[in-house]
């Protein structure tokens, strides 16, 4: 395993680790993983620009709704790649392992992604 990536760099960050909400687990993900994901992630990056502009520019309240939609429906993607991944690879080999209460912590979080 590997430590902590910021999201965007790929640099490694170990000023913020004891005030991170994360759990402290890392995961390494194969390189194309990783580009997916981050490809992604830029996108959405962008359209946020987008919309903050659109904000400044005084842009039609239907036209930025259709763009903060647009970047919704991103980040819900994101979430669907990440999630699949997520089964695929660690709740898979923590069964495996025999460390069922990865499942726990899965279903914990499926119960926050469908609020």
């Amino acid at each position: 395993m590997e430590e902590n990536k910021d999201m965007i760099g790929g640099a490694a960050d170990t000023s913020e680790k004891e005030e991170c909400c994360c759990s402290g687990k890392t995961k390494e993900r194969d390189p194309k993983e990783y580009r997916d994901l981050i490809n992604r992630l830029s996108r959405i990056e962008g359209q946020i620009r987008g919309i903050k502009r659109m904000v400044e520019n005084d842009a039609y309240c239907i036209d930025i709704l259709v763009q903060v939609a647009a970047a919704n429906a991103a980040l819900n993607s994101f979430n669907r790649v990440l999630l699949s991944n997520h089964i695929k690879t660690c709740v898979t080999q923590d069964i495996i392992a025999g460390r069922e209460e990865t499942v726990d912590e899965l279903l914990a979080t499926l119960q926050k992604l469908m609020k």
